[in-house]
């Protein structure tokens, strides 16, 4: 039986290994705490976005570590000239990645690269990446669908495939929360989840790929149309990985 474990936030590491932050904020007799369960507990969508919403300002916030490398999320209370016309301070974040003495801010070319050198190291696995980055963008239990490919081995690739997950997520959460112009995908979080398909499934050569990204090109609409419901191909009732039924 996992245990829930209630502290006060100014007694815990969050850069400990050994807790995962998790679940709402509570306060009690003027204090706030922190709900934390031990590694082996399950994160979706809903209870990360939780903790992105109720992030304080200039604290940072552990997300996961492994391998020695750490996943954490920072709210600054200032945003620099450039962002203050397309941010709102009391939403935005930052992620950030800490391996060693080393800490930077990745952006989503991290993960298309990612995910793009595994699946050539290892095209048989390519469904199995597939299906568990589809279930995770539809609200499934990280922890859940990156333990069916633990025992798989990937030749190549950037971080730990538990930081890649989360960081996907991560991503798709900022692009739902922050991202406030007009788009042309309901959800707006589409265009990422299709250029995440896109790398996993594409032959399309890594540095055309990374190209069209950083021009801010979208993904093929095969990969995201039939649950675009601004498209006209839209379909309410799909099969999984429906986008490579026509292969």
């Amino acid at each position: 039986m996992l245990r829930i474990i209630l502290v006060y936030i100014c007694c815990v590491d969050l850069s400990s290994a050994s807790f995962r932050l998790t679940g709402r904020f509570t306060k009690k007799m003027g204090k706030y705490l922190y709900l934390f369960k031990k590694d082996d507990t399950i994160m979706n969508r809903q209870e990360l976005f939780e903790i992105v919403k109720n992030l304080e300002f200039d604290k940072k916030i552990s997300i996961i570590e492994e391998n020695g490398v750490e996943l954490y999320l920072l709210r600054p209370s200032v945003l620099p000239k450039s962002l203050k016309n397309k941010y709102d301070v009391n939403k935005n974040f930052q992620i950030w990645v800490k391996e060693g003495e080393r800490e930077f801010r990745p952006n989503h070319l991290r993960l298309i690269i990612d995910l793009n050198l595994r699946v050539r190291s290892n095209p048989e696995l390519k469904n199995k990446l597939l299906l568990a980055m589809d279930n995770i963008f539809y609200g499934e239990d990280v922890e859940k669908e990156i333990s069916l490919l633990n025992k798989e081995k990937f030749q190549h690739y950037l971080n730990p495939l538990r930081i890649i997950a989360y960081m996907a997520l991560l991503f798709l959460i900022e692009q739902e929360y922050n991202y406030t112009g007009e788009s042309k995908y309901d959800p707006k979080t589409l265009f990422l989840q299709g250029w995440i398909r896109e790398s996993i499934d594409s032959p399309k050569e890594l540095d055309n790929m990374c190209m069209s990204i950083a021009n801010g090109q979208p993904p093929k609409a095969k990969y995201t149309c039939k649950e675009n419901k601004k498209h006209k191909k839209y379909e309410e009732k799909r099969k999984e990985l429906w986008y490579l039924e026509d292969q």
